[in-house]
């Protein structure tokens, strides 16, 4: 889940880890003759810890470029023609998406599929420091915005944009959960008292019935990049996104706020973690839920779900990073305490499943 398209022009011509600047200039050629104007040249965009994201240069132009990342992942995971056709068919909506450029599914060229997009000028909040500076009022605005927009994504009808064949609403939590259990498993590196707990839990509770919809998969605001205006410029990284229950996307964007607090006010001396929810002004979780229900008309019955299934996506998501980096298949920095709230979020997972009856 990566999570900025900002920054410096590529000044490297040299290739980073996992682009091939030789490969992707000669498929560019074949691909889209005329796109490039000179020698590209790349750097990896540090902070995310799942896809592999690249700002590429011509020296006159910019794209950003996606790829899996190295080593083995799920078979489900890491789709980029997924990505790829997901935010291209929201092009012709009010959700605010990259353009899509091009598709490479021939690994010859880098060795997984991957794909050129747009770049798009804007910042991905991650921490309170950064929103401090700009002062409650703006920071509650951006905020605000954020809810609406995952609002308006929800509102979208996937059969309108060409997307009714994306995934299978029906039994879709269900699946989550079993998904989510396998993910786990196969990132077995040590034990971790309450996951059991945890899955057997949701197995139990699993709603029969449940709304249906385009789910990003990952939404919170480091991936929605916030333009001059404060206003959302560009929601990104929809490796996850499939048709499914929207209110998953709530719940995982709230979890993400859980841990935050929960984090500051537990252990002071512990990394930060993406705790920009934090900063003065930024809604509260109720006054998310208010907004969120407000915009989308939706009601949030058995929510309490939905809370307890986030965390374990979550929990899941970091031990996989976390294994990935004990095995060296990450790239770029900052992966040193992957994992490190894993018990957290299964703890909380189970006092999430006890709200919203």
């Amino acid at each position: 889940m990566e999570n900025t398209q900002t920054g410096a022009a590529p000044t490297r011509t040299q290739s980073p880890p996992g682009l091939d600047l030789d490969r992707i200039t000669d498929w560019l050629a074949g691909e889209r003759p005329g796109l490039v104007a000179g020698e590209l040249s790349a750097r990896l965009i540090e902070g995310g810890k799942s896809n592999l994201t690249y700002d590429l240069s011509d020296g006159e132009n910019q794209w950003i470029v996606r790829r899996a990342p190295l080593g083995e992942v799920m078979a489900t995971a890491h789709d980029m023609r997924r990505e790829y056709r997901m935010a291209g068919a929201l092009r012709t909506t009010d959700v605010p998406v990259p353009a899509m450029i091009a598709y490479c599914d021939d690994k010859d060229v880098l060795g997984t599929d991957f794909y050129l997009m747009e770049r798009i000028e804007g910042v991905p909040y991650r921490y309170a420091d950064e929103l401090r500076p700009l002062g409650a009022a703006r920071t509650r605005a951006i905020s605000v915005e954020l809810v609406r927009t995952l609002a308006k994504l929800h509102r979208v009808e996937p059969r309108e944009v060409g997307l009714n064949d994306f995934g299978r609403p029906e039994g879709f939590l269900g699946r989550q959960v079993k998904r989510w259990k396998t993910q786990l498993d196969a990132s077995y590196t040590r034990d971790l008292p309450g996951a059991d707990e945890l899955y057997t839990a949701l197995v139990a509770a699993v709603p029969t019935t449940s709304a249906a919809g385009i789910v990003h998969g990952d939404f919170r605001l480091d991936n929605v990049l916030v333009g001059a205006d404060d206003m959302p410029a560009a929601v990104i990284d929809w490796e996850l996104a499939t048709l499914g229950d929207p209110l998953l996307d709530l719940a995982l964007m709230l979890t993400y706020q859980r841990r935050a607090k929960l984090v500051s006010e537990r252990d002071s001396t512990e990394p930060a973690k993406y705790d920009a929810t934090l900063a003065p002004g930024y809604l509260t979780e109720q006054q998310i839920i208010e907004h969120y229900e407000a915009e989308s008309g939706r009601e949030l019955e058995g929510f309490g779900f939905h809370l307890g299934l986030a965390c374990f996506k979550l929990a899941a998501i970091s031990e996989g990073v976390r294994y990935r980096h004990i095995n060296r298949q990450t790239v770029g920095a900052g992966f040193e305490d992957s994992g490190s709230t894993v018990p957290l979020l299964l703890e909380l997972g189970l006092d999430s499943l006890k709200e919203h009856k």
